[in-house]
């Protein structure tokens, strides 16, 4: 069996077009422990698309891949290129509204199918010997009673899964944007907490709604470990505080302009091979959120990034109005 060696206390939550190499390399900045995960990643992109979709930076571990898909072939040749590249686990997306790709259906439509989910942990797992994780949601559409859930997990968990991330709503996969179904579906917690009573033996991670500590500690009296998702990309200094209020390691003592001085160097080496400042500035306009001069540094940020494209300028100067 597949155990992870991850500890999964904290994690933040995988989400497109945002936890890029650049957001998650800021992130462990502030924490070493928290888990990363990056944006889903779909088996077509890996197996035939012309980019590096896999890269990431050394320093980012613990980071789990998360991969759209649901062709078992197809996810063992990405699981087997993941580990290839280093990393730590995987993470099947059985969470995402979205309809169907090219290569078939991935996403919460495969809740309907937990006997082709299953194959796929099976295939990845004969490929590598990284864990193969999935992150779901409570339900999709009418199928609303636990009794829905409860057998999707059972089945999944007979192919040797272990860890479960329950995004605490669930899908409607006609009329709701992607948008809205991380909205309008009411959240149910005690459904996830009930899965962990039903099913101690497996690793239950809960997701979703999730945006302070207080809310975390709560959850973690129920539930293995917390995923939490925008909360972190719109205030990501809370990060800092991740190894002290769940992992109990000391306190971090880093200042916000301590965390943007932490980053020049790989700035400098991204802008070098090929990035922008922009590429990495968009993930820090947060940094200062309730702070006195927040808008100013996003204001800074964004309407200079274009003008000084390369190098640690922009930072520099955005840190001296901050300082005023």
């Amino acid at each position: 069996m597949n155990m992870s060696k991850i500890n999964h206390r904290f994690s933040v939550a995988p989400m497109l077009d945002w936890t890029d190499r650049h957001c998650r390399y800021f992130y462990r900045v502030m924490s070493k422990q928290a888990v990363l995960y990056t944006e889903m990643v779909t088996t077509g992109a890996i197996i035939y698309g012309k980019g590096d979709y896999l890269k990431f930076n050394q320093a980012e571990h613990p980071v789990v891949l998360q991969l759209g898909g649901s062709d078992p072939v197809d996810m063992a040749k990405a699981a087997q290129a993941a580990q290839e590249y280093g990393y730590d686990e995987i993470n099947i997306n059985v969470g995402c509204p979205s309809d169907r790709v090219q290569n078939g259906m991935f996403g919460a439509c495969l809740m309907a199918q937990p006997e082709t989910v299953a194959k796929c942990i099976q295939a990845m797992q004969q490929a590598c010997d990284i864990p193969v994780t999935v992150k779901t949601r409570i339900a999709i559409d009418d199928e609303d009673e636990y009794a829905f859930l409860q057998t999707f997990v059972d089945t999944v968990a007979s192919a040797s899964c272990t860890h479960f991330i329950v995004h605490a709503r669930k899908a409607w996969l006609q009329g709701l944007s992607p948008k809205q179904n991380r909205e309008v579906p009411p959240l149910n917690y005690p459904r996830v907490y009930q899965l962990k009573q039903e099913f101690p033996e497996l690793e239950i991670s809960i997701n979703g709604g999730i945006e302070t500590f207080d809310d975390a500690h709560l959850h973690l009296q129920q539930v293995d470990g917390v995923m939490m998702g925008r909360a972190v990309y719109q205030n990501p200094f809370i990060m800092s505080q991740v190894d002290e209020q769940i992992y109990d390691a000391e306190a971090n003592s880093i200042t916000r302009e301590l965390v943007v001085q932490a980053m020049f160097e790989y700035i400098e080496q991204e802008t070098q091979a090929g990035a922008t400042t922009w590429h990495i500035a968009r993930h820090m306009l947060g940094l200062y959120n309730g702070q006195p001069r927040a808008r100013m540094w996003r204001r800074f940020l964004s309407e200079n990034a274009r003008k000084m494209p390369k190098g640690t300028a922009l930072f520099k100067q955005a840190l001296d109005i901050v300082a005023g």
